[in-house]
């Protein structure tokens, strides 16, 4: 048997046990702003590494989000960098852990608490069938992607900028289970528009009108959107006035941007970030930026996917690749060169929804194809 083939018996071998393992880390909600939660959640993921791996985490403390948990693996002067997440957008007690056929639903399960079981285990069943790595591995595990990962990014480009490639264990695509080899950049910006308030019966000539700024603003920022460049602005909440006999002197609204390439997300940024009043006498304010840059497909990605399907062409498996318009933090790795495969995690749908699943039965081969192309490479 080649070792291909033997890291899958393994896997198949250990699937229930992956799955309630799977299921133990799934019942500890994780949401991303609790920090006492994402800890505990932190710990026992600590508790698994040690159990599988003997492996015993870096703690990177915290103040305002949990943890972060930093594992290395194996010994060589050159690393690989496994990147994953372990915080979620469910809060305590949303959604309830439970299997319906061959589908186990519960919060974060798919996004990404699944992807981290199935590398873990991929390690484990590299370890555990005798076979060497000449890379060491380092696992960066943070707590809050969900939340644009504004207290790990830094950590995230120290250690990608330090590794050969990054591997991210975020879900495969949904309906094919290919790989992730570009990702749109994403952008966050709030608008503030100021007016001054009337009465809009006896004085409404007095009045500045802030809605009325907000509704000219909001038709100039979704005509900046420009599919054959695959840009997109979204007008996603807007609110303002007091009353309805009042002219209305504040509102605001909140902006996401999905960009395709740094040229673009530097063009766009611009563009927002330069927004003039149209409304004689209003006053806008807009702050925000690029929150992740986009993951762009580079002859390194490429010839990195080119391993990864032959790793999973040893398995029996037909690997394609994908581009998607959600951000990870593979955006960061990616932005500075490094290779980078995301999508190495979870087969299943249902991101942020309430159907969030996983595939049970492929949890198996999706940990063998990380685990053969981690022996590749």
């Amino acid at each position: 048997m080649n070792h291909a083939n033997d890291l899958q018996a393994y896997l198949r071998q250990h699937q229930e046990e992956m799955l309630f393992d799977l299921e133990q880390f799934v019942r500890k909600d994780s949401p991303s702003q609790d920090k006492a939660l994402v800890d505990e959640c932190g710990l026992f993921l600590r508790e698994l590494f040690a159990k599988h791996l003997a492996a015993e985490a870096e703690v990177i403390a915290q103040n305002e989000v949990g943890d972060h948990l930093k594992f290395t693996l194996g010994q060589g002067n050159e690393q690989i960098l496994i990147v994953g997440h372990f915080d979620t957008v469910w809060d305590k007690g949303r959604l309830p852990f439970r299997i319906e056929g061959n589908k186990a639903h519960g919060p974060g399960i798919l996004d990404m608490k699944g992807g981290i079981i199935q590398a873990l285990w991929a390690l484990k069943a590299i370890k555990e069938r005798g076979l060497s790595l000449n890379k060491k591995v380092v696992f960066l595990c943070n707590s809050d992607e969900e939340i644009g990962s504004i207290h790990s990014r830094k950590l995230i480009e120290e250690e990608a900028a330090k590794s050969v490639c990054v591997l991210v264990a975020e879900p495969a695509e949904a309906s094919t289970g290919a790989l992730k080899t570009s990702r749109k950049g994403v952008g966050i910006y709030d608008l503030k528009l100021y007016g001054h308030s009337a009465h809009a019966g006896n004085h409404h000539e007095d009045g500045i009108n802030a809605l009325e700024e907000l509704a000219r603003q909001i038709i100039a920022l979704q005509e900046l959107t420009d599919y054959e460049k695959g840009t997109t602005v979204n007008v996603g909440t807007a609110k303002g006035g007091s009353k309805r006999n009042v002219v209305p002197d504040y509102a605001e609204a909140q902006i996401d941007v999905r960009i395709s390439s740094l040229a673009e997300a530097e063009r766009i940024n611009e563009k927002i970030l330069g927004l003039r009043p149209q409304v004689t006498g209003a006053k806008i304010e807009v702050t925000g930026g690029i929150n992740r840059p986009p993951m762009e497909r580079t002859e390194k990605t490429a010839s990195l996917f080119a391993v990864a399907q032959a790793a999973a062409g040893e398995l029996g498996l037909t690997l394609g690749e994908a581009s998607v318009g959600g951000g990870s933090d593979g955006n960061f790795c990616a932005a500075l060169g490094i290779p980078t495969l995301d999508g190495l995690g979870a087969s299943g749908e249902g991101l942020h929804a309430e159907h969030e699943h996983i595939l049970i039965d492929s949890l198996a081969i999706r940990a063998a194809l990380l685990a053969n192309l981690l022996v590749k490479l």
